[in-house]
């Protein structure tokens, strides 16, 4: 997954999430609406998860040091965790928070036709956002369902945007559903139920994501379809007489493989050494996510 595909993806939610939060935050000001005041500071939340994960995509470029010799790759993940934990605290825990306090001392609503018309808009905004993520995704995810992509991707920023572009469209959805019910009802009860629906709605969403991140923290391998590939192309080649071992590791956008082989050429040095290197050249040429490649030749498994 090119670096350019995630960085818009990024943007297409940034600027997206701040004019949404912008629109709610007024609307939420001159109508009361609890579940307004929730979707804004989802929106607030959102636009600074977007900026961290900036952060981490730039701070992912470090070049390698002696402190870190395989580079600052994996850093996206640090970012995308803590965007995680941001989205269950700020976004959904402060949105039960509001509408449980709502629920139990509940106002009734000023202006909210105001209310109704912010949150359409935020919905077709959204969507646009969505949009952008899911374009970048169909690029790199071979044809997988979202929920596939989302459950095996190794790329951090991609999962993260395509769960907060899901938990803030349904979340609209959910606030213009109860604002709607306590305009045509007269019960701002249904207003603070919004938000609470609302905020569990980010709390599983962002659950979901830690899942998915912890285990790119630990140590994922390359997906499943990109470690056949990377078996099939080096035990096809000519040179390779068998494949022992193959490790794949991710480190951010880029892989870590180390490879241990039986090489054809076994009687001389030089000509083993040559072998190993023309591997090493076409494989790199052939699957240019491979940054750091280790080869062992042996002779025994």
């Amino acid at each position: 997954m090119s670096t350019e595909g995630s960085l818009r993806a990024v943007l297409y939610a940034l600027f997206a999430n701040f004019g949404i939060f912008v629109a709610k935050g007024v609307a939420a000001w001159i109508t009361g609406s609890s579940s307004m005041l929730a979707e804004a500071i989802h929106s607030f939340a959102d636009c600074g998860n977007q900026g961290l994960l900036l952060l981490g995509m730039r701070d992912a470029k470090r070049a390698p040091d002696r402190e870190h010799p395989l580079g600052y790759g994996k850093v996206v993940y640090f970012w995308a965790f803590l965007v995680a934990i941001m989205l269950f605290t700020i976004g959904g825990a402060f949105s039960i928070y509001e509408g449980a306090h709502k629920l139990f001392d509940a106002q009734p609503l000023s202006w909210p036709g105001v209310a109704i018309a912010v949150l359409a808009i935020g919905v077709v905004l959204e969507s646009f956002s969505l949009a952008g993520c899911i374009r970048e995704i169909r690029k790199v995810s071979r044809g997988r369902s979202l929920w596939q992509f989302f459950r095996h991707s190794r790329n951090s920023d991609l999962i993260v945007i395509l769960g907060e572009d899901l938990a803030a469209l349904a979340g609209l959805a959910v606030a213009l559903i109860a604002v709607s019910l306590a305009l045509l009802t007269g019960n701002p009860v249904f207003d603070a139920a919004g938000s609470i629906v609302v905020g569990a709605l980010l709390i599983l969403v962002a659950v979901l994501l830690v899942i998915e991140i912890k285990a790119l923290i630990t140590g994922q391998s390359a997906e499943r379809e990109v470690d056949e590939e990377l078996r099939a192309f080096i035990s096809g080649r000519p040179e390779v007489a068998a494949l022992f071992h193959l490790i794949t590791l991710h480190m951010g956008n880029g892989i870590m493989l180390a490879v241990k082989a039986r090489m054809r050429e076994t009687q001389d040095a030089s000509r083993l050494i040559d072998d190993v290197n023309r591997v090493e050249a076409a494989l790199r040429q052939a699957f240019p996510q491979v940054e750091w490649l280790f080869f062992e030749p042996d002779n025994k498994n």
